[in-house]
Parts: structure tokens; sequence; C-alpha cells
């Protein structure tokens, strides 16, 4: 376990985020290098990906009940020096992701036309989209136990396992990529159901690294079989945390739905651009989500521990590294987004729509750097509710107008790009007004806590 309660705050910060960033990367590569694959096939089968992936939001939006309530947890218990905790709470968490998986699985499999054909513009992009996720399903299943693990791991300040199995999975990924979509080497192309099965191989590959990893690194909390059975208690505690925090990324979802919806009349090549300006965006955002998703951690050990002062200057150093990151990739976008975007496809209509949303939408990377560590926050101190709330009032102030808007015949799609960049500002001025309140109420008269001597890996843990 990594000791977050002492030394310099910028530094644990630094230290976990820079891991966590490289991992994140290369995780997100999964979904450019079967882009980069797939964009040789035509617009319909860069739509239906696209719009196939935004599928990924509601999976996000599970795995943070897991994986937020479990680093949160966690970190607290590490705070407190309370091995037995968290272990129930690792392995209830575990429990969860079982039943996530499963139920993940068998939706794939019966509802990807349905949501396909709800969402895309034409048939030929229902038949990639749906292709693509009858594979991409069973990955997104197996990646509950990553998250899980990863995040366990994270409570306690230790990275780079899952940056390892990050790494390794992408590799693969893009070993199997061109086999699987273009045939090479082999003369049989899947096209996108080939993305789908890259992916799904390179996950079940990772999930078996992590949990060679995981033991590997010592864990705070361990695996105890006696304890996956269901506890009302400890999944209250999570799901408490948890499920705000899900409900905000499920907003997420619903947000791009919506605008896949908006623009739909403009056809399939205007669904192109935003999916690949999209895709791009989410691999932006990836250093300032680590920053924040690093301030969880150091700042829940701190809560744990009593220390109040170490808790706000987490969220003002993790504020100020973020801010400055996303001020460099708002240049890097304003610069180089067409180059960025002929990276993936050489289709001029493809690339204007991309560059037009990302020169738009990239005005508002700084505020939702802020919104990010805002929400890393909220998780720390134990109460995410406050950050679904900003969330909802963003959902709330963007959908009506938008759809308003795209009734009118001079709707432009730069109007809805605007509309969503001030949308945020307002989220981002909310999340920082909530997060300070909260601390305020949370951290007065917080006093450091006594904390017992670590249980050793030799001793046994409570069942």
């Amino acid at each position: 376990m990594q000791d977050l309660t002492q030394g310099p705050i910028p530094r644990h910060i630094i230290r976990m985020a820079v891991p966590m960033a490289a991992g994140m990367i290369f995780q997100t590569l999964y979904y450019l290098i079967d882009l980069y694959f797939v964009a040789r096939l035509g617009d319909a089968a860069i739509a239906g990906v696209g719009a196939a992936g935004t599928l990924q939001f509601i999976i996000m939006a599970i795995t943070q009940v897991l994986g937020v309530g479990t680093t949160a947890l966690i970190a607290q218990a590490a705070g407190r020096r309370d091995r037995d905790d968290a272990t129930r709470v690792l392995n209830q968490s575990l429990l969860l992701a079982a039943v996530a998986g499963g139920a993940t699985l068998l939706a794939g499999v019966l509802f990807s036309g349905v949501y396909m054909r709800s969402v895309a513009a034409d048939g030929a992009t229902v038949a990639a989209g749906t292709a693509y996720l009858r594979w991409f399903a069973p990955s997104l299943a197996l990646s509950f136990a990553m998250i899980t693990l990863g995040s366990a791991l994270r409570g306690t300040g230790i990275t780079r396992p899952m940056m390892i199995v990050q790494i390794v999975t992408v590799v693969l990924n893009a070993a199997l990529a061109p086999v699987l979509i273009a045939g090479w080497g082999t003369g049989r192309a899947l096209g996108v159901a080939g993305a789908g099965i890259a992916t799904f191989i390179s996950v079940a590959i990772g999930v078996v690294l992590s949990w060679y990893l995981f033991y590997q690194s010592d864990p705070f909390a361990r695996v105890v079989p006696a304890q996956l059975r269901p506890n009302g208690a400890v999944l209250k505690r999570i799901f408490t945390i948890g499920l705000p925090a899900g409900g905000e990324f499920a907003l997420m979802f619903i947000i791009t739905g919506l605008m896949y919806w908006i623009i739909r009349p403009f056809g399939a090549t205007a669904q192109a651009g935003y999916g690949l300006g999209t895709r791009l965006m989410q691999s932006i955002f990836l250093p300032a989500m680590a920053v924040a998703f690093a301030a969880s951690p150091v700042a829940g050990q701190n809560v744990g521990a009593g220390l109040a002062d170490r808790v706000r200057e987490t969220f003002r150093s993790a504020a100020l590294i973020g801010s400055i990151v996303m001020v460099g990739v708002t240049i890097l976008v304003q610069v180089e987004a067409d180059t960025l975007l002929g990276l993936f496809t050489s289709d001029a209509a493809v690339i204007a729509v991309g560059a037009g949303f990302l020169h738009v939408i990239s005005w508002n990377f700084v505020s939702q750097g802020l919104i990010f560590t805002a929400s890393g926050m909220f998780q720390a101190l134990g109460n995410t509710i406050p950050s679904l709330i900003s969330s909802g009032v963003r959902i709330t102030l963007f959908a009506v107008p938008a759809i308003w808007f795209s009734g009118r015949a001079d709707f432009s799609l730069h109007t809805v790009w605007w509309w969503s960049v001030a949308t945020v500002t307002i989220q981002m001025l909310l999340s920082v007004w909530l997060v300070r309140r909260e601390m305020t109420r949370r951290l007065a008269g917080m006093v450091p806590r006594g904390r017992p001597d670590v249980v050793t890996s030799e001793q046994p843990v409570a069942a």
C-alpha cells in the first residue's frame, strides 16, 4: 500500500496520474486502432461503430458504480488502516462485477439491433453497428472484473499493474485488428465484426493478466471466497457512493445519444464526423481524467485519516494540474484538429464535420477538466449526489433547447456544438461551488484519527 496521508500532495497526484493516463491512453487506443481500420470500410462503417461505441457510456456508468464505490471506500479504509473493511468492499464489488458482466452480455446479444435502429441514419449503418456490437459486448462484460481489481489497487495508491494490463491488451488488439478487420495474412476480412473480435480476445487475455498482477502486488484488500455472498450493509455503502456516479455517466450517454439523433437528418457523413471527433475528444480528455482519478484516492485516504487540510490541498492541486493539461490539449486541437482526424480518414466531408465539432467543443476542455476534478473529490468525500445534480442540470439545459434548435429551418451543426459549450460551462461553475460547499460541510471539525497498525499479509482476514 502507498501511504497518501504523508508527503507532498502534488507529487502523489502526479505519481498516480502519469501511469493512469498512460494506461487510459493505451486503453483508448483500442477504439482508435479499430477506427483506423474500420474507416477504410466507408462512412457507414465509421458511423456504425461510432454509434455503437456510445453504449460504452452505459457500461462506464455501471463500472462507475463499482469503480467509484470500491476506490472511495478502500481509500478511506486504507487511511484508517482497516484491512478487514477493505477486504469486505473488494469481495462485494467482485460479486457485483459478475452480475453486471452477465447482464451486459445478455443485453448485447438481445438488443444490439434494436439500439442501432433507433440511432443510425440508414440501413448500412445499422448493419455495421450491430455486427460490431455482437462481439464488442462480450469484451465490455469481461471488463467489469478488470475495473474492480484496478479500483481496489488505486484506492491504496497502486496504479502500475493496471497500466501494464492496458498496454499489453492494446498491443494485442493492434496486432489482431488488421488481421481480423482487413484480412492481413489470411485473406479473410471480417470487417467491423473483426474489430469487435479483436477487442474481445485482447480483453479476455487482459482479465487473466489482471488477476495475476493483482496478487503479485500484495494487495491491501484480498479475495476471500466466504465473503462473495451478498452483504447488504457493504453493498449499500458501495451503491450510496457509486450509484450517483454511475448516473452521471448514464446522463453522458443520453446526451451523446441525443446528439446522434439530432444530427441524423444530416446523414451518415455527419454522424461519422461527429463519431470520429467524439472518439478523439474522449482520448484528449484522458490526462485530465487521470488527474481526477488520482485525486480521489489521495483525498480519500486523507478523509479516512481525518486530515482536512490535506483534503483541501488535494482539490486545489488537482484543479491546477488538470487545468494546465487541458489548456495544452485545447491549443493542440485548435491548431491540429484536421491533422488528427486525417490520421483516421481521408474523407474530406467527414474531416470537415469532425474538425468543426472539435474546434468549437475544445473551448470547454478546461471546464470539463474542473468537472472531472470535482467529481473525484465528491467520490473521496463519500457523497457523489452533488456531481449527479450538476450533470442533471447540464442535460436539462442542453436537451430541450437543442431539440428546439433542430426543428428550425436555419439549424446548423455548429448551433448545437456551441450550445453544448455553454451548458458545460454552467455545469463547471455549479460543480466547483458544490464541491467547495461539500468540503466546508464534511471537513468542519474533522480531527486526525488514531489508526491501528496495518494487518500483515500473513494475518487472517475476518470473513
